[in-house]
């Protein structure tokens, strides 16, 4: 049960930490804070753990960074005494409920928060029908965030659902990725069952070397043997350029030549120079 510490209204900056949370501190989010604090000063209160060894943020992780540079001596917070998988709660519920978050955020952040509920109420870990168990523990969450994403809260079972199967080492690796991961590469990373492939096929996404999670498992196959190289973007192109003409009956490929003649002796007069571009 969570113990709130009254008594406690600010604390040094110095003396609390900024460890252990599932995602880092954004450098432009605290930028951003660093000039609303300038300007109009500190609103509000962030929350703090106290355990043993130390104090440590649980929601205002950005906010606390913010005023350390702005040299800052103290902050306003509550200060709690509490679980690891309440503490868990506290930052996930914190971010999906005001965060701008991709799905690749709230996915995992969604799962995380599965695994804390779970872990305060073992009873919940009972088998059924998964989204019959989502609706019944995440409604109003679900609705929060399907308003504010534009979806169905249905939508927003499955992104938990994609989130349950990633490691915080997929996590980490696939936030760095040059494109934003889509849902489909998740659902489709949560069907890798062998891992060296799964290393690879987030390692691959995660440098920009693939446009989706299926073509790195495709690649990842060809390589090994397992299927045939994916073809270039130029070879497709040209594929269905034969299927098509292939399919054509003898009326549609003269109006196609009609149509196109002056373009088609364009292209064999440069074939006829040697220039095959």
């Amino acid at each position: 049960m969570i113990e709130r510490l009254t008594t406690i209204i600010e604390l040094p900056v110095n003396t609390v930490r900024i460890e252990g949370r599932l995602r880092d501190v954004s450098p432009s989010g605290v930028a951003t804070l660093v000039e609303a604090i300038r300007e109009n000063g500190f609103v509000g209160r962030i929350t703090v753990r106290r355990k043993k060894d130390g104090d440590y943020v649980l929601d205002g992780a950005h906010r606390l960074t913010a005023m350390r540079e702005l040299g800052a001596e103290a902050i306003p917070c509550d200060v709690v005494r509490c679980s690891d998988a309440e503490a868990a709660m506290f930052e996930i519920d914190g971010n999906l409920a005001g965060a701008n978050m991709s799905t690749l955020d709230e996915a995992y952040f969604l799962a995380r928060r599965r695994e804390a509920v779970q872990k305060l109420r073992p009873e919940l870990k009972r088998g059924g029908d998964p989204s019959r168990w989502f609706k019944l523990n995440f409604s109003s969450l679900s609705e929060v965030i399907a308003e504010k994403r534009g979806v169905s809260p249905r939508q927003v079972y499955k992104i938990m659902a994609a989130g349950s199967k990633l490691s915080a080492r997929d996590y980490q690796l696939l936030r760095s990725a040059p494109k934003p991961i889509a849902l489909a590469d998740l659902i489709e990373i949560g069907k890798i069952e062998e891992t060296v492939e799964r290393y690879d096929v987030v390692e691959v996404l995660a440098a920009g070397a693939a446009k989706s999670a299926k073509a790195a498992r495709k690649a990842y196959r060809a390589a090994r043997g397992e299927a045939p190289a994916p073809v270039s973007d130029k070879d497709q192109k040209l594929s269905r350029l034969l299927d098509a003409w292939d399919r054509a009956g003898k009326r549609e490929r003269r109006a196609f030549l009609e149509e196109r003649s002056a373009e088609v002796a364009a292209l064999l007069g440069e074939l006829d120079q040697g220039d095959a571009e």
